[in-house]
């Protein structure tokens, strides 16, 4: 008996990879180059584009940046909203967090932007939550 349990515990474990297709940056809409370029000149840090679509029905793309502190996120979260506003006439639907600026959420519908402080992004980890979605190239001089 002891024999059989040795062998039933002894499994090889069988590792799936699921192909990680990139979306280019140029491929992206006006408005989401936007918002990426507005956050990358606030000094955004570790900036990351996920490409919900295959995935996920209620948007489209995730943008994930950090700030090194709270008046940074709400900086961030400013530019992102003046610009799209001024240059293409889009607000967001709804923004979450701008307050206590530990977590602030621009909700623009095809795209949604999530800028933290470190603490707040170490803690939440979208990147692990949504690791089966696509990476969007972005440029390295952003």
């Amino acid at each position: 008996m002891e024999e059989l349990q040795e062998k039933s515990l002894q499994r090889e474990s069988v590792k799936i990879e699921i192909p990680q297709v990139k979306t280019k940056f140029e491929d992206l809409d006006e408005d989401l180059r936007l918002a990426i370029r507005c956050a990358a000149d606030k000094k955004a840090e570790k900036m990351v584009a996920l490409d919900l679509r295959s995935i996920a029905s209620f948007t489209e793309f995730f943008v994930i940046c950090s700030a090194t502190n709270q008046r940074q996120v709400q900086a961030i979260a400013d530019e992102i909203t003046e610009q799209l506003k001024k240059q293409l006439r889009q607000s967001p639907v709804r923004t979450e967090g701008y307050s206590a600026a530990e977590w602030v959420l621009l909700d623009f519908g095809d795209f949604v932007i999530h800028i933290f402080d470190k603490d707040a992004r170490d803690f939440y980890d979208l990147e692990r939550l949504w690791r089966d979605a696509g990476r969007v190239e972005l440029p390295l001089d952003i």
